[in-house]
């Protein structure tokens, strides 16, 4: 089991664009993929906060003339801070947006979850039918 965070929009009732689940824990795609994991997540100021930090970072060990293993390790170390925190900056932007967090659930994936979430709140799934 997983557990998912579930976002809903302030004053939504479309339950295809304001019903959110976000997986807690380590985001692989975010760790392999940075810059453009947060492009196709729609994340535009995090994808602009993780190339302004890998230049920074270039910059910095080019500057330094860090060796070949220096830079490894600090683009690695980027890397799993970017999948640790990955998911974490998808609910900032999420609420940046207005949407609240209205619900942790444990589902085997995000349907699952969202499907646990409409039944635990059957008022929503009335609004929503509605």
């Amino acid at each position: 089991m997983k557990v998912f965070t579930i976002h809903t929009r302030r004053h939504g009732l479309d339950p295809d664009r304001d019903i959110v689940v976000v997986k807690e824990g380590f985001s692989w795609p975010a760790f392999l993929f940075s810059a453009v994991w947060a492009l196709w997540s729609r994340l535009w100021l995090v994808a602009l906060g993780i190339v302004i930090a890998e230049a920074l970072a270039g910059a910095l060990m080019s500057w330094l003339n860090a060796s070949v293993v220096t830079q490894t390790s600090i683009s690695m170390g980027l890397a799993v801070l970017l999948g640790v925190i990955g998911n974490d900056l998808k609910r900032w932007t999420l609420e940046r947006r207005g949407f609240i967090q209205s619900d942790i659930v444990a589902a085997a994936d995000g349907d699952a979850a969202e499907h646990r979430f409409f039944e635990r709140h059957p008022q929503l799934t009335a609004d929503y039918a509605s």
